[in-house]
This record gives structure tokens, sequence and C-alpha cells, in this order.
């Protein structure tokens, strides 16, 4: 019996059905009073917030470019609870260059000793989908599919097909999952659109919970879940600097935030306090300030026409709220997004540029004084977003896996600001300086 009852869920590629297939388990364990816990490996945020919305819990990220292979376990056992559901991230294999599964499903799997269950979309194939199967199984050993879930197959086909998986292939096969179009969940230009945009959610993943019942061997499963062998890891722990309070901005345009960065600055003394940039008429009481990205696009005329919250957050700014602005939130505090007037803190505008934009992971080197960096310090980090800057910052340099540079990001006594989405376990140090200057603020303004 393992002590973490665990799984990870990949796939042969993006859009193959991983979240479905996950979305679909994990609401069928709630379902029978399992208590579920849910990760998501890589940088995703809107996939989490899916399991979230499901699990009535946060969910964690599980990525190994961030915080190395120790930390991941570290971080899985901080919050793994009675049985895991682990979503891998594009195919199973698909790392941190073309030709390397580095930070992929497949090494997450080997970091945390959890059995693989492959989805594939079958729609289309009949024999075919044993040599996906086998290719899978064979390309890297040692092998960690243990399992099989079809995608897009009928009732009617499933019989068939799994019989001809498992006698070529010798991998058991647990269920499939129809179409459901009553359950589709729709897409956008950074994947699916986020849990608190759905209509119905709840109804939908009780229409996928459903379809698991029918279509899956849960018990099977979470017996697979039960056979992964003990796993430890080293606990990591913040020191209390002291008691500060955080204004997060957390609404539909502002939602994209790693669980351990806030966690972090929870257990460094931040008492976190969400409010809504869109909605609410001005910045609560604060002594910094965390703004994380989102779709800020989506919401420009309402962001702009509320412009007690927009003057409130740039003369807080300005006046040296410690402060932490990426990839959206730095572009709420430009002077305007496509035309329309934003906070101006930042002298520069923001236009769509219709494609990706320096998309991946980077890391970020630190070469003059600034609130989170002194010169030498390092932070990994991670850019999605089709938006850009006429002037993006380039106090910071940024270095792809692939050695690739640029520079990035607005820097001062008092603030971050740029595109890239920090990471801060990778240098806890920035954390804790951050922290230190709301500190500083508080008693500044005090006195």
């Amino acid at each position: 019996m393992s002590d973490y009852p665990r799984l990870l869920i990949a796939g042969t590629g993006s859009g193959c059905g991983k979240t479905t297939v996950v979305c679909a388990i994990l609401q069928a364990l709630k379902n029978r009073g399992l208590a579920p816990m849910s990760f998501k490996c890589g940088p995703d945020y809107i996939d989490p917030m899916f399991h979230t919305s499901i699990l009535g819990l946060d969910s964690a990220n599980l990525d190994i470019f961030f915080a190395g292979e120790e930390g991941v376990r570290s971080a899985f056992v901080k919050h793994a609870g009675p049985v895991n559901v682990i979503e891998g991230v594009m195919g199973m294999y698909d790392g941190l260059s073309m030709g390397s599964e580095e930070a992929s499903s497949y090494h997450a799997a080997r970091i945390l000793s959890a059995p693989v269950v492959l989805v594939v979309n079958v729609r289309g194939m009949a024999l075919s989908a044993a040599a996906v199967v086998r290719g899978y199984m064979g390309l890297r050993s040692p092998n960690a599919v243990r399992g099989v879930i079809f995608n897009q197959v009928s009732p009617m086909t499933y019989p068939a097909l799994k019989a001809v998986v498992e006698k070529e292939c010798g991998v058991p096969v647990y269920g499939y999952m129809p179409a459901v179009p009553a359950a589709a969940l729709e897409s956008r230009h950074l994947g699916l659109v986020t849990a608190q945009e759905v209509e119905s959610l709840q109804s939908k993943m009780q229409l996928l919970a459903e379809a698991a019942e029918k279509g899956l061997d849960l018990d099977g499963l979470l017996e697979l879940m039960r056979s992964a062998p003990p796993l430890s890891a080293a606990p990591v722990a913040a020191r209390k600097l002291g008691d500060v309070r955080v204004a997060v901005a957390w609404d539909k345009a502002f939602c994209f935030y790693y669980r351990d960065n806030l966690e972090l600055l929870q257990e460094l003394g931040a008492e976190l306090i969400p409010f809504s940039p869109v909605n609410d008429a001005r910045l609560p009481e604060c002594d910094g300030l965390y703004m994380g990205g989102g779709y800020p696009e989506l919401y420009l005329d309402k962001m702009s026409a509320n412009r007690t919250m927009l003057e409130s957050v740039g003369a807080a700014v300005k006046g040296g709220l410690p402060t932490i602005a990426e990839c959206g939130a730095f572009m709420y505090l430009c002077r305007s997004i496509d035309g329309v007037p934003m906070a101006g803190v930042f002298p520069t505008d923001c236009q769509n540029m219709g494609r990706l934009n320096r998309f991946g992971y980077k890391t970020l080197y630190a070469e003059s004084e600034s609130m989170l960096f002194s010169p030498g310090d390092s932070m990994r980090a991670h850019e999605f977003h089709y938006w850009d800057a006429d002037e993006p910052g380039d106090a910071l340099r940024g270095v792809k896996p692939t050695g690739r540079e640029d520079r990035c990001a607005w820097v001062g006594e008092s603030f971050y600001a740029g595109y890239p989405h920090l990471y801060f376990p990778s240098d806890p140090a920035a954390a804790e300086r951050f922290i230190k200057k709301c500190l500083l603020y508080r008693e500044e303004r005090a006195q």
C-alpha cells in the first residue's frame, strides 16, 4: 500500500483530452467521498482552476524547471491527499527542448514514482491505436505506462479496441470517455477559458463524472494508485518575518497565480487581501501589492471606466507601495492596452501581436540592485502571452533553456513589473526582500 496513492494522467499531445479525463475522474472520486487531491505538471494556471472548482481545494503545480526534482517531490508530499491525480503537460515526453524529456510528464512520473495512465484520442483509429500505445511504452526505459484510457470512442467500438490494444501491448485499458457535447469546455488563445467563465460548470462536471462512472474502471484506477511505492521528501518551510497586508488582484481579469508563490508569501507573514481591479472602487488598505496575469484584454472598457481604481493603484505604486506586477498586471500599469487608457505608471503602450510572444521558460538574471534582486541573483520564470509593450523593460537578462537571451522587465526600489511570471521558491530571498520592503513601507507610513 502506498503512503501517497497516486497516478499521473499523461497524453499523446495537447488537445488529446487529458483535462477532460482528469476532471471526470476527480469529480467521480469526489462523488464517492474519497477527497482526491489534484496536481498539474508544468507552469499552467488554467487547468488547476478547473481542478479547484471541482474539489473545492487548491490544486498545485509540479514544475521541474521551476523547482527541481527534490522541490517537486517536496511540493507533492506537502499537498498530497488520500488519493492523488496528477495531470501531465503536453505530450508525455515533451520537455524543455525538441529532443529532451527533461521537465516532461515522463520525467515527473519518474521523480514521483507515479504509475502513468496514457490518454489516447482514438477517433478514426483501429489497430493503429495499438501502434501509438506501443510507441509511448517503448520510447524510453524504464517504461512508465501502466494503463490506457481511450478518448472520443463510442461504447459500441470500445470492447473490440480494448481487446486489440491489450493483446498487442500487454497493458490494461482502464476504460473510455465518449464525446459529451453538453460538457464541452471552450478554448481561447492561451488554452481553455478559465473555470469562473464557464456557465453551469458544476453541471458539466457532473455530466463528465457520470460518463466516467459508466466508461472508466475507477476501481481499477484506485487500485493502480495504491500500488505506487512509498515516497518521501524533505519539508521546506520559510521563517516568518513579520505581519503585513498584501493586496492580491483576484477576479476574472487577474487570476493567474502559482499556489507556491502565494503560500510562500503567507509563510513569510503576509495576509493576502483579495480585491478586484475590475469591480472594486479602490485599492484596499495594504502594505504591498501583488498583481498576477490573466485576461485583462477582455475587460478593457470596464477597467478603464473604473477610474477610481486606476487612480488608486497608480498613485499607490508611484508613491512607493511595494509592488509585483506580472504579465497582464504589468499591462494594467502601462499607459494603455490596445488604445484603451490604463493606470499610466509606466510610459508605454501595449498591443496584441497576433501570435505567441516570447513564449516559454526563462531564467532571469539581475545586474543591478532593486526591490527583489541584488546583482547576480537569478529567478526562474515563464512567459505565455500574445501581447507586447513598446517598452517591455530591459532591467533583467532573460535566458531560455536553449541559451537564447533577451532583456525584460522594469525594476526599481519598490517594484517589479514585466511580462515574466515569477516563481518565488526558485529564489526565496527575493520573496523575503519583498516582505521586508512591505514591513519598511508600513513602518514609514506609520511614522
